[in-house]
This record gives C-alpha cells, structure tokens and sequence, in this order.
C-alpha cells in the first residue's frame, strides 16, 4: 500500500478492508498497514538543544571565555574545523534523523559560548521543562561550560563531542556521567545520535497507547494502566472478538486480499480456502477492534479460538508497526509496543528453545510478519501451513529468515524494570521436520554468549531482524532499567 494513505481514512468498518485488497493479481508482496488503525494523535516530545563552540572573530578578538583567550588561539579543533559548517551539516542530520518520530527539536539559534548564555540556557529549561536535551560540543575548552547543565537537568540528555574537539582523555565527567547521559564521543556517528532520539521518540510514543486486551477471564471492560511506560490498558471479554467475528461475512474484497495473501507465498500446504477466509475475516475484526476502542495495540488470548484465530492478521499488523501481541501476554505485548517504537520494526513474538549442543537459540511460533526490514521494506520468502496445535487447520505463516543477517533478542520485564537485548545472527529457517514447534522457526547464533540457555528470560521474548541491542542500552540508560546484554 502507497504511504500516502490517511490513516484516519482507514477502516472506519470492517468493510474498510477493501484498502488492502486492491492490490493487483500476482504482486509479490503482502500489503501492509498504516501506522495504526485506531491510533489516536500523539504530542511530540521536546528536545532542547544547543551547540557549543565560538565564532572565530570572538576568538580573534581575544574574548573567548577560555584561558587561551590572551593569545587569540584556536584550542582543538583548530581554526579549519569550520565549526559554522559543521553545526549547518548537523542541523541537516537532525532533521533527517527526527523525520517520522514523535520528537520537536528546539535548538538554541546561536551557539552558546559564553557563562551567561549557558545560565540563560539553564533558566529557560528550568521553566520550559523540555522531555530531554541534545547538546553538541565543537569547541576542547568548552566541555567545563557544559558540566552545570549535565547536574541541573535530570532527563535524558545526548550529549555528542566531536573527536578532535577534545585534547588527551575525554572529560572524566562525561566519561563518567550519570546514567540520564548519553555520552557520544565519535566522528559524525549519526547513529549514535538517532540511538538517543528513538529512545524519546520511544517513551513519548507509548506514554500516550493505548493496548488492547482480549481476555477469556473478563466478564466485562475493565481499564488498568501499566506503571512503568505509563501507557492505559483496555480489558474486553472474548465474547466481543468471537462475536465480532461471527457476524463479519466474507466481502469479495477480503476474497481478493486472501488470493493476494495465497499467490504471494512460496508455496501452500494442508490449508483450504476456509483458512483463507477465516484469516481476513480475523484480520477485519481485529482492525475493527482497534478502531473501536481507539487502540493503537491490542493482545489476545487466541490460543483457542480454533477457526477464529488471529495469526494472518497479527503477521500484517506486526509488519505495519500496529503491535499485536500473541496469548494475552502483557509482557510480551508491550515488548512490542516498546520495539516498533524503538527499532521501527516488527517483531516476531516466540517461544524459545535451545540446541545445547551447538550453543544456538531456536525460535518458533505462528504470528511472524513478513517485512523483517520494516513496513517499507520488501517481504521475506514464506510459505503458508496450518497452525502445528489445534484443530482445524488455520492458517499461519511459515516466514523464511535470511541466513546471515543480524537480529536482536528484546524482552522488556515492567515488574522487575528489565530488558534483555542479545545481539547474534541468523542461521537458517530449519524445516519441519527434523524440527518442531510451530509455523515459523528461527535458529540463532549468540554473540559471545558461553551458554545459551543463560540468555532465557521467560515465555515470549520477541525477535527483531537487525542489530539493535545498543537502542535497548541507551532506552535503560535515560529510563532507569537494568539490561541484561552482549553488546
């Protein structure tokens, strides 16, 4: 689906799934997802910035505030690091990098270079009370200026110094900062820098979600709210699901999206066409859920809703960062939430095993999405079978992970303020048999991790294509988690 889509315009009813369904025969792809179906509005975070170095003429002139200032000398980076260009280059970064994320950069116009400019600073930070600061050192002898704002200022600061803006041993004080600081010290290292930025954009995002959950146990809508994200949670009986989904017939649209989701895998096994039905008939309840409730994730205890299950439609939503969490797991559910908004990607929610005699990680379950790469990226090759538990034979996808490519294995744990992040690479998608488990299966080798089994935090971790093990470390650090990790 083109990203121009109007997320607003999308399934205002169950029949809305005429969107997705106008795809042409024989595409290659699955269509994908807006950002979120229900998603209501979110207020950006505030980033206060500055830059800190002089203007040569100020140095020219003898009135730099630093002891170099009698002999008019340029202290590291010297007069050719052109700091006005850099700081223009940088600005350019910036904006690139905070594109799509729920951040405000207000940066100061000019640079600061002076005491007084820094208090004024301080001031105006103390009364506007930004969610966080982005502070950009060109200039050695400035780094003493920036201290006060690391002490006052106890939100998330990025805190970027050019190599060669500094002389010997980087700054005991930034080396050593508290753990509200992320200390950057590199040569144009724009990933380091939108590490810090995704991590608010993060926090902001799912601050103002709202999760969904579909429970068997619930009677009756009941709300709660998870204390550690601060995000609202939204209890619905099943009955609500199950009967949504009676009474949603089958539309030659949802038709022609089942043929699309059939023509594009590589190849169908043991799944006849009332899977495919039942599938896009879940995917339009789900939808119709989320819009409903105004719900920007939703879980469900689906384990057995027999013909009803939601495995299709979560492998789409995953895939368009609409996080659906398998079972009715919280945690896992929000683990989810927290990666979509962290890594821009979907995650494969799993259970876990492990080949303790090659050391390796095996992950298996029916609900993964096909873009790996993200929603803008191409899927991956999958087949389709039934579901390996229940009868009848749903349908789930059996998505082949590339070999050779990194992935990250993320929990986020809200009772014990934890997340685990264990950065390895991808092996192979082992068929079934030799293997079990369920429709997709992953095998992983672990960085540098001696025993494997140590890295099991639990029922439901969630796998993510690529390495983003330090976008979970910084995430910790700005937010007071404990993370257990190899990067």
């Amino acid at each position: 689906m083109p990203d121009t889509t109007d997320r607003r315009e999308f399934l205002k009813s169950a029949a809305a799934l005429s969107v997705l369904a106008a795809w042409p025969a024989g595409c290659a792809t699955l269509p994908t997802l807006p950002p979120s179906p229900g998603a209501r509005a979110k207020k950006p975070a505030v980033i206060r910035g500055a830059f800190f170095y002089p203007s040569q003429e100020v140095v020219l002139a003898g009135k730099c505030e630093d002891s170099w200032s009698a002999q008019q000398w340029s202290t590291w980076p010297g007069n050719q690091f052109r700091p006005e260009e850099q700081h223009a280059k940088f600005l350019g970064e910036l904006r690139r990098m905070a594109a799509g994320l729920d951040v405000r950069l207000a940066l100061e116009e000019q640079p600061l270079g002076t005491n007084a400019g820094v208090e004024a600073f301080l001031a105006d930070i103390a009364k506007t009370k930004p969610d966080a600061l982005l502070l950009v050192n060109f200039w050695n002898t400035f780094s003493a200026k920036i201290r006060p704002i690391l002490d006052a200022f106890q939100g998330p600061i990025i805190l970027y110094h050019a190599v060669g803006a500094n002389h010997q041993l980087p700054p005991e004080p930034f080396r050593a900062a508290p753990p509200h600081v992320q200390y950057i010290h590199s040569i144009e290292n724009w990933e380091a820098i939108e590490r810090g930025l995704r991590a608010v954009h993060a926090k902001t995002r799912l601050a103002q979600s709202r999760l969904l959950r579909v429970s068997g146990r619930l009677t009756q809508e009941a709300d709660d709210r998870d204390a550690l994200l601060g995000l609202p949670i939204h209890g619905i009986p099943a009955a609500h699901f199950n009967d949504l989904f009676d009474a949603t017939p089958v539309t030659p649209e949802m038709d022609r999206l089942a043929r699309t989701v059939r023509r594009a895998a590589r190849r169908v096994t043991d799944l006849e066409s009332k899977a495919f039905l039942d599938g896009v008939r879940a995917h339009a309840t789900v939808n119709a859920l989320l819009e409903r409730h105004g719900a920007d994730a939703i879980t469900i205890e689906c384990l057995f809703l027999k013909h009803r299950k939601p495995c299709l439609s979560f492998a789409l939503n995953n895939g368009a960062l609409v996080p659906c969490g398998c079972e009715n797991d919280l945690n896992a559910s929000l683990s989810l939430m927290l990666g979509a908004a962290l890594f821009g990607r979907g995650g494969f929610q799993h259970n876990p095993e492990f080949d303790t005699e090659r050391n390796r990680y095996f992950a298996s379950h029916c609900t993964c999405t096909t873009r790996l790469h993200g929603p803008r990226g191409p899927d991956v090759v999958y087949d389709l079978r039934p579901f390996f538990h229940q009868q009848p034979k749903s349908l789930a996808l059996d998505v082949q992970w590339p070999a050779g490519e990194r992935a990250t294995l993320f929990k986020l744990q809200t009772a014990t303020k934890t997340i685990d992040a264990w950065r390895g690479t991808v092996v192979d998608s082992p068929a079934c048999p030799p293997t079990g488990g369920c429709a997709t299966r992953v095998l992983l080798d672990l960085d540098g991790v001696a025993d494997v089994c140590s890295v099991y935090a639990g029922p439901h971790p969630i796998l993510y294509c690529g390495d983003f093990a330090k976008h979970a470390k910084v995430f910790a650090r700005f937010y007071g988690l404990e993370i257990r990790t190899n990067a």
